[in-house]
């Protein structure tokens, strides 16, 4: 929960600029956010298409109730329905008949994403908008030449996890054109967007930064060098000297690939 908070506030720039982006046909009033998380795309599309209104599905509780939450705070609750649903079980719940459905790093954990494809096929109106954003590179936060003493060190902790996740998550690296077309959509445009954030000892960047390598520990701890997991700790020791916290050169970098697809 709070490595998804950290993302929607620390990538809200991004998230807002790929919506803005989206090659629309006139103005969606009917938006599915799926695998929405707390909540990054719905309030992005919200702030994008004002006289919208989003259905946001997940499969967690929690998640949804913080988007709930900051719905309220935000004053847009009347414009927010929240649906908790595994889109790989079938049929999927009632979603309406959007203009358009956005889907942010949440196809690649489906075990059947072809299938959630063809859903998606089947439920956009006419003429309307299915946007994809996946992965196009993992996060990286710290310099080449950091930590001292193990210089590379995010490099190869990641390398490993990627290791894990190949194994664990099939689907991180698909072709989603390919499955796309497949599922009987036509690729309308497709970009590449690079992600550059922080410096300057941004707190928000050092909390996510903290977040997402206890995650790369978790999954990678064993295949780690002992020195190396000695680092590591250290980094993530929010209280040591060496603590990522401290730092005052961590920049967030990513790239994330957008597919805008409509039926064929």
């Amino acid at each position: 929960m709070e490595f998804l908070e950290l993302h929607a506030e620390v990538l809200a720039g991004h998230i807002a600029s790929i919506a803005a982006w989206l090659p629309v046909k006139g103005e969606p009033r009917r938006i599915v956010d799926l695998g929405c998380g707390t909540g990054a795309g719905t309030f992005a599309l919200l702030e994008r298409f004002p006289a919208a209104h989003v259905t946001a599905v997940d499969v967690a509780a929690e998640p949804l109730g913080r988007l709930r939450e900051k719905a309220c705070a935000r004053g847009v609750a009347e414009r927010v329905r929240t649906v908790q649903a595994d889109l790989d079980a079938d049929p999927w719940p009632d979603l309406g008949t959007p203009d358009l459905v956005w889907a942010s790093a949440a196809m690649h954990h489906l075990d059947d994403p072809g299938r959630a494809l063809r859903n998606v096929r089947d439920l956009l109106a006419p003429g309307g908008l299915f946007a994809v954003v996946e992965l196009a590179g993992s996060l990286r936060f710290l310099p080449a030449h950091a930590p001292e003493g193990r210089p590379g060190l995010e490099e190869r902790a990641r390398a490993a996890a990627a290791a894990h996740y190949a194994e664990h998550v099939p689907h991180l690296d698909a072709d989603w054109g390919g499955l796309l077309v497949a599922a009987g959509f036509a690729v309308e445009d497709r970009r590449t967007v690079s992600v550059s954030i922080g410096g300057e000892g941004d707190d928000a960047i050092a909390r996510y930064a903290q977040a997402s390598l206890r995650r790369v520990r978790d999954v990678a701890a064993s295949a780690l060098d002992p020195e190396d997991l000695a680092a590591l700790d250290r980094l993530l020791d929010g209280d040591g000297p060496d603590s990522l916290l401290r730092r005052k050169d961590l920049v967030l970098r990513t790239e994330r690939a957008v597919w805008a697809a409509r039926r064929a």
